[in-house]
């Protein structure tokens, strides 16, 4: 049994949640709303201001997922009133992001500008061309937005130049030397 399964998920005062007859959760609140649909065998009930996950089966599939689906809703709580953010940082001689209406504009060096469209419910804000936040209440769609653009161009171990999230550490290595 899960440990963190079996704790409920507490519901802030601005937050309401509802729960489908096809086990889809709608956590609205003031940052936005989410929805996530889990298998059936979870059983989510909301009662008391309280969200309860449990399995319906003994099985090892469903302890593993009530255990992942009480995370992920308490996730999805913590989205719709804190939100969630993702700092990158570009750094290479001419690399460059900005915005141009609902997609990012990347200069990584290639022959061609990159276009990336923003989803719906992503906030990008780009600072001094080389800075990107990443905002919104859905964690799974701002770390996906994050990894698509770092993929563009990872950061590099010779030179460092690259698209890396704030606080990522590039193991640097030492390049040919001449005998």
């Amino acid at each position: 049994m899960s440990r963190i399964g079996k704790q409920p998920v507490s519901i802030p005062d601005k937050v309401k949640v509802d729960v489908n007859a096809d086990n889809i959760v709608l956590v609205e609140g003031p940052k936005g709303k989410v929805q996530k649909q889990f298998a059936p065998v979870v059983k989510i009930t909301v009662a008391d201001k309280k969200v309860t996950v449990a399995p319906t089966a003994q099985t090892r599939f469903a302890n593993a997922m009530y255990g992942t689906a009480r995370s992920v809703i308490a996730g999805m709580v913590k989205g719709v009133t804190e939100g969630y953010a993702k700092d990158l940082e570009i750094q290479g001689v001419g690399f460059k992001a900005a915005l141009k209406g609902k997609q990012i504009d990347l200069a990584l060096g290639y022959s061609h500008q990159i276009l990336h469209d923003i989803p719906e419910g992503i906030k990008v804000t780009i600072v001094d061309g080389t800075k990107i936040k990443v905002e919104g209440c859905d964690k799974q769609k701002v770390g996906q937005l994050t990894a698509e653009i770092r993929s563009y161009y990872p950061p590099e171990p010779y030179k460092g130049k690259g698209v890396r999230i704030v606080g990522e550490r590039v193991r640097r290595k030492e390049g040919k030397t001449v005998a």
